[in-house]
């Protein structure tokens, strides 16, 4: 196939990026799109150019460092998979593709393609933790009842992966997906009921100081979230919260 290419170039944080225009032949459908970017890349370098810099890790969809805008649309047109799973069979010979970096005033661009997402970081150590010691005691499996329904929807919770896509779907950029689904793996489980309270406020502080916005409710996160994460997470952590501050 032949692809024509609109890719965000940006030298630092404090340069004016731009879109820069490639053009890519005998893209194989096989191909994923970072393999695509790195075939491009190896081409740049080829000519004494400077490559472009994306994220990556895993290339598996469990880390969530290939966040990329696709056609406007958080990792790409297929629901359910991260960026790098996404593959060039997905397009079609002659096809323009708009590649950008994810765009949040909490997500400052640091070069190209890649956003400083530390944010979330921030938002995790605020309180996405537990004090109570399960390391080795597996003891605990069979002592503690859970209910099934909540023990799944605390896994389902937890399968979070940090990418940011909820936050490049919002318009308002709100971090609610992500921060709700930190607070419900928690939430849902005996263990996480110890600093449940200061959990869901400090958290959802720290969310607000990052400059993330507030939920617009058009549920554009849950669809365009590779893990599915359900926006029953929002609920449960607006519920939390509200709990908490009458506790005071």
């Amino acid at each position: 196939m032949k692809i024509y290419l609109k890719i965000w170039r940006q030298k630092d944080a404090s340069s004016k990026g731009k879109i820069v225009d490639y053009t890519m032949n005998g893209v194989e459908g096989d191909m994923s799109f970072l393999e695509m970017l790195d075939i491009l890349n190896e081409d740049l370098i080829s000519k004494g150019e400077v490559p472009i810099e994306f994220d990556h890790d895993c290339r598996e969809g469990i880390c969530g460092t290939c966040s990329l805008q696709i056609n406007g649309r958080p990792h790409g047109p297929d629901r359910l998979i991260t960026a790098c799973q996404l593959h060039m069979r997905s397009f079609k010979d002659g096809d323009t593709i708009v590649i950008e970096p994810f765009r949040a005033k909490a997500f400052p661009v640091i070069k190209d393609l890649i956003v400083d997402r530390n944010a979330f970081e921030r938002i995790q150590q605020a309180g996405g933790f537990i004090s109570v010691n399960t390391s080795g005691n597996t003891v605990d499996a069979n002592n503690i009842p859970i209910r099934k329904e909540n023990a799944d929807k605390a896994f389902n919770a937890a399968a979070c992966i940090g990418c940011g896509a909820c936050v490049a779907a919002c318009k308002n950029a709100s971090a609610m997906l992500f921060t709700s689904a930190k607070v419900s793996q928690f939430a849902l489980l005996p263990q996480g009921r110890v600093e449940a309270t200061e959990r869901v406020q400090n958290m959802v502080r720290q969310m607000d100081l990052e400059g993330f916005g507030n939920c617009t409710n058009t549920g554009a996160c849950e669809i365009e979230c590779p893990k599915g994460i359900s926006l029953e997470n929002i609920a449960r952590m607006n519920r939390e919260y509200l709990s908490a501050s009458i506790k005071g």
